[in-house]
C-alpha cells in the first residue's frame, strides 16, 4: 500500500526534464524581455537623434545656399546703384571713346571682383541698358551678351527661375536666373528706360554643395522641384533617384518633412527642407538599415547567443533526461506493473551505469516473485482441479433428484416417451461428466453434452428454447473438458430461471482472424454496464475469495492452454440478457474428432412437472 502511494506521488510530480526546461525558460524570458526593451529604447533614441541631426544638416545646407543667393541679390541691388552702372544706362553722351571703354571696364572689373570673392559660388552677372540697347557681362571670351528686348520681358519676373525660356544647349543643364530692374514699385515691369541686372548661376553650384554635404554624411541628397529635372550629387544612384523622384511627385511636400519609406526594397529616411529663395526642396535619403546596422547586428548577435545557450541548456536537460529521468521512469513503470500483479515485466538495461545494477536486481526480484507466484497458483489450480474432479465424481443430488422425480411423474402419467427421453439424456450427461481419463475433448463432444443438458432442462421447464449454430470445422477443435457446461448452466439458472417470460438460449460459433469464438446469449435480466466492466476486469485479476470460481477457472484454463488472446468476455446480449464470449486461438483439428456436424436443434417436448 505504501509502495502504491509513493509511486502515485512520483507520477503526479512533474518530471526533472520539465523542471529544468521550465527553469531555462524562466531564466531566459526576463533576460530577453529586458534586453529587447533596452534595445528598443536605444534604437528609438538613435532614430530620434538621426532624424534631428539629418534635418539640422539639411537646414544648415539650405541656409548656406540661401545665404549665397542673398549675397548675390544684395550685390545686384547695390551694383545697380553704382554710378558707373548708372552712367552705362545714361543718355549715351560720352566725352570720348576712352571714357566709354573705361566705364565698361570698371563695370566688368566690379562684376569679376564680386564673382571672384564668391569663387565657390560662381555667378555670371549681366547688365542690360534699355536706353542704349546694350549689354555687358563678366562672362568669358566664348560668350558675349546681346541685348534682346523680348528675352528681358519674358524673364523679368522678380523671382528666381530655373531656365530662361530658351532651349538649353545639348549636354548642358539649365541655370538659375534672377533679373533686377531699377524701376520703382513692381520689379517685373519694364518701362523702356530701365537698367536690368541679371544674376545667373549654373546647377553646378548646387551640385558642388550636394557633393560636399554627401562627403560628410551617409545620405544621397538631391535638389528637387516638381516638374523640373532634379539636381543630384555627382555620385548619386540613378535608380534610387528615379524611385525617390516618383515618391516625391506623389507626396505633399511641406517646408520641412521627414518620413521613412521603402526604396529598392530598403528603408530610407526621407528628409526635405524648402529653400525660400528658389522654391526648391533640398531632399536627403538616408538608409536607415545602414545607420542602425550596428545596433541590429549587436541585437542579432545577442539573440544568437541566447539561442546557443538555450540549445546547450536543453541539451544538458536532455542528457539528464536520457541518463537519469528515463531510467527512473522505467523503474517506476516496472514497479507499477508489479503492483498490478504482472511479475513477468523485465527492464532492459541499454547503458552500463548505476541504473544497470538496479535494473538487474529488479529483474532478478521480479523473476523470483513470478516463480513463487506461479508455484502458488499452480498449487491452487491443482487443488481446484482436484475439487472439480471430486465434484464431477459425485452426482449432484438435487439435480438428480429433480430428474428422477420428473421420470416418476411421467411414468405415473403413462408418458413413456418423456421417461425414455429423460433417461436417455440423463444417462448420456452423467456418462460424459464422470469420464476423467482425458483432460480435453473435441468441441463436438462438448456440444453434445450441452444438448443433453438443455434437453433435460427443457423437459423440466417447457419455456426453454435453444438454438445451436457451430460450423463443422470448428467442431473438430480440441478444448478443455466441461468448457461450455458452466456457461450454459449459468444462462439457465441465472438467466432463464430468474424470469417468468424469458426462456431463449442461443449458442453460435465462428472462426475468424485466427480465433475461435462461441457466443452464449440468453434473454434473462442481464447485467448493467458497471457490473459487466467489473466482471470483465475480474477475469484478468488473480483469484479472490469473493469471486465466483466457475467463470474465472474457465477463463484461466483457456489462457493456460491457448495463450493470452484467449479467455471469457462479457457484454450485453441482443436478446436482452447476458452474452458470454468464449475465445481461444485456433488449433489443428483432431482426426479422431467427430466428423458429423452438430445441426441446429430445437426442443419440442411439452411442459412437465418440475419435481423439487
Amino acid at each position: 500500500m505504501r509502495l502504491g502511494k509513493s509511486m502515485n506521488y512520483v507520477t503526479k510530480k512533474s518530471s526533472l526534464f520539465a523542471k529544468m526546461n521550465g527553469l531555462i525558460l524562466l531564466l531566459f524570458i526576463p533576460i530577453l524581455a529586458l534586453y529587447t526593451y533596452s534595445n528598443q529604447v536605444a534604437t528609438d533614441v538613435v532614430d530620434k537623434e538621426l532624424k534631428a541631426s539629418n534635418i539640422r544638416q539639411l537646414i544648415f545646407l539650405s541656409g548656406q545656399i540661401d545665404s549665397r543667393i542673398n549675397q548675390t541679390m544684395d550685390f545686384v541691388v547695390t551694383f545697380s546703384r553704382d554710378p558707373n552702372v548708372r552712367k552705362f544706362n545714361g543718355l549715351n553722351i560720352w566725352d570720348d571713346r576712352y571714357d566709354k571703354m573705361q566705364t565698361r571696364y570698371i563695370i566688368q572689373e566690379k562684376m569679376a571682383l564680386q564673382s571672384g570673392i564668391m569663387n565657390i559660388w560662381p555667378v555670371r552677372f549681366t547688365v542690360y541698358s534699355q536706353l542704349n540697347k546694350d549689354a555687358l557681362s563678366n562672362a568669358t571670351e566664348d560668350w558675349q551678351p546681346t541685348y534682346d528686348e523680348e528675352y528681358l520681358r519674358r524673364n523679368v519676373t522678380g523671382k528666381w527661375s530655373y531656365g530662361d525660356g530658351t532651349e538649353p544647349v545639348p549636354g548642358q543643364q539649365p541655370a538659375f536666373h534672377w533679373f533686377y530692374t531699377d524701376s520703382f514699385g513692381q520689379q517685373n515691369v519694364l518701362r523702356g528706360s530701365n537698367l536690368v541686372v541679371e544674376a545667373r548661376f549654373k546647377h553646378d553650384n548646387i551640385q558642388n554643395m550636394l557633393d560636399s554635404y554627401k562627403e560628410g554624411g551617409r545620405g544621397d541628397p538631391i535638389f528637387y522641384h516638381r516638374g523640373d529635372q532634379p539636381i543630384t550629387n555627382r555620385t548619386a544612384s540613378a535608380q534610387l533617384t528615379d524611385e525617390l523622384v516618383r515618391y516625391l511627385d506623389g507626396a505633399e511636400l511641406k517646408e520641412t518633412m521627414q518620413e521613412v519609406v521603402k526604396l529598392q526594397g530598403k528603408s530610407y529616411l526621407i528628409s526635405a527642407v524648402l529653400s525660400p529663395q528658389l522654391g526648391w526642396h533640398l531632399v536627403d535619403a538616408v538608409p536607415v538599415d545602414q545607420i542602425l546596422g550596428p545596433i541590429s547586428y549587436s541585437r542579432n548577435l545577442f539573440y544568437l547567443t541566447m539561442v546557443l545557450l538555450s540549445v546547450v541548456g536543453i541539451s544538458a536537460s536532455v542528457l539528464i533526461y536520457r541518463n537519469v529521468q528515463r531510467p527512473i521512469r522505467k523503474l517506476i513503470r516496472g514497479l507499477q506493473s508489479v503492483q498490478r500483479g504482472d511479475f513477468s515485466v523485465r527492464i532492459e538495461a541499454n547503458a552500463n551505469n548505476e541504473f544497470a545494477f538496479l535494473f538487474y536486481r529488479f529483474n532478478d526480484m521480479s523473476r523470483q516473485i513470478q516463480s513463487l507466484i506461479e508455484n502458488v497458483l499452480n498449487e491452487k489450480l491443482r487443488a481446484r482441479e482436484a475439487t472439480l474432479k471430486q465434484l464431477q465424481a459425485q452426482i449432484n443430488p438435487h439435480f438428480l433428484y429433480n430428474c428422477i422425480g420428473y421420470m416418476i411423474n411421467m411414468a405415473q402419467m403413462k408418458d413413456e416417451e418423456a421417461v425414455v427421453s429423460m433417461g436417455h439424456n440423463l444417462s448420456a450427461y452423467y456418462r460424459y461428466i464422470t469420464r476423467m481419463e482425458r483432460p480435453t475433448a473435441s468441441l463436438g463432444d462438448e456440444m453434445r453434452l450441452i444438448v443433453n443438458y438443455l434437453d433435460i432442462q427443457k423437459l423440466r421447464n417447457g419455456r426453454i428454447h435453444y438454438t445451436i449454430d457451430i460450423p463443422e470445422e470448428m467442431q473438430r477443435q480440441q478444448v478443455p473438458r466441461l468448457l461450455l457446461q458452466p456457461i450454459v448452466e449459468n444462462a439457465v439458472i441465472h438467466g432463464v430461471g430468474k424470469s417468468y417470460s424469458s426462456g431463449e438460449i442461443r449458442i453460435a460459433g465462428e472462426i475468424k482472424d485466427g480465433l475461435c469464438r462461441i457466443c452464449v446469449d440468453d434473454d434473462g435480466p442481464g447485467l448493467d454496464e458497471e457490473q459487466l466492466n467489473a466482471l470483465n476486469r475480474k477475469m484478468k485479476e488473480p483469484l479472490q475469495d469473493d469471486m465466483g470460481y466457475g467463470f474465472w477457472n474457465t477463463s484461466q484454463r483457456l489462457v493456460t492452454q491457448f495463450g493470452e488472446k484467449s479467455g471469457l468476455r462479457f457484454s450485453a446480449s441482443g436478446l436482452g440478457g447476458l452474452r458470454t464470449e468464449i475465445v481461444w486461438e485456433t488449433a489443428a483439428p483432431s482426426p479422431a474428432a467427430d466428423q458429423s456436424p452438430l445441426s441446429k436443434q430445437e426442443g419440442d417436448r411439452t411442459d412437465a412437472n418440475d419435481h423439487r
